[in-house]
């Protein structure tokens, strides 16, 4: 019966949509709301960066999640999502590292589990169920 549930395949999809589905929604949010890619240029320009880089954050939930939702070059959209939560982890929530929420959960385990998850995607790429099986 339970080899019923040996799925790799399946397994994989299921972290691709979740990942790539969820950090897109962030992504839509920034290019409905362009006042958030001008914030996020002046936290880089705070840290002596020039405020266009601001727009990779398109490619990191966009471009990647879209990538890894269809299956395409999975491993390296993982890795540009992983990037992109890395930037924001450093430009944003340095503070929060040793933090909990009210209810005991830690304070970033929305950005690590968008981190660790991407990540997960660069180790394992996408599977048989995909454009491009690797």
């Amino acid at each position: 019966m339970l080899n019923a549930l040996h799925n790799d395949a399946l397994g994989k999809l299921i972290v691709r949509l979740a990942v790539g589905g969820l950090i897109l929604f962030h992504g839509v949010a920034k290019l409905l709301n362009p006042g958030n890619i001008d914030w996020i240029g002046g936290l880089l320009e705070g840290y002596g960066l020039p405020a266009e880089l601001a727009y990779g954050v398109l490619i990191g939930e966009v471009l990647a999640p879209m990538m890894a939702i269809v299956g395409w070059q999975t491993r390296i959209a993982g890795l540009l999502m992983a990037g992109n939560m890395l930037v924001a982890f450093l430009l944003v929530h340095t503070g929060e590292v040793f933090m909990l929420t009210d209810n005991g959960g830690w304070q970033l385990e929305l950005q690590g589990m968008f981190f660790f998850t991407a990540l997960a995607l660069v180790f394992f790429g996408s599977g048989r169920l995909a454009v491009r099986p690797d």
